[in-house]
């Protein structure tokens, strides 16, 4: 299994780049992949900001890639719980670290608009400071 980085992801979800994408779609369809929370994370912010792609379609597109069968996530469990939340309209990040820090007795931030997802979507106590 080889790991990859976030650059050869988007090449292979945005073909911006013919050659990259192609040579993408070559190493990641040729056989077990796996992406670290980390990569996932800076994807999602990539296609976002850099490429202008809406929450749901971020969303739509990294569900689809984090389901191939040869795609395996670092924390596969909180990834989809983070997409699950970003879907109902939380942050990715927000969700990933909330995601991830589940089993503390709660999280602390000044985002109050954080705050405020957390409460709706999650049973995660939420303390805005």
């Amino acid at each position: 299994m080889l790991a990859i980085d976030t650059s050869v992801i988007v090449r292979y979800l945005t073909k911006d780049r013919p050659d990259e994408a192609e040579r993408a779609r070559a190493l990641i369809d040729g056989g077990q992949v796996f992406v670290a929370s980390t990569v996932l994370l800076e994807t999602e912010w990539i296609l976002r900001s850099v490429y202008g792609f809406e929450r749901k379609r971020v969303v739509a597109v990294l569900r689809a890639f984090a389901g191939l069968d040869h795609v395996r996530l670092e924390e596969p469990d909180m990834a989809a719980q983070a997409l699950a939340w970003a879907d109902a309209g939380m942050d990715f990040a927000d969700g990933l670290h909330l995601a991830k820090a589940a089993a503390c007795e709660g999280f602390a931030t000044f985002d109050r608009r954080f705050g405020r997802a957390a409460a709706k979507l999650t049973g995660i106590k939420v303390n805005v400071l």
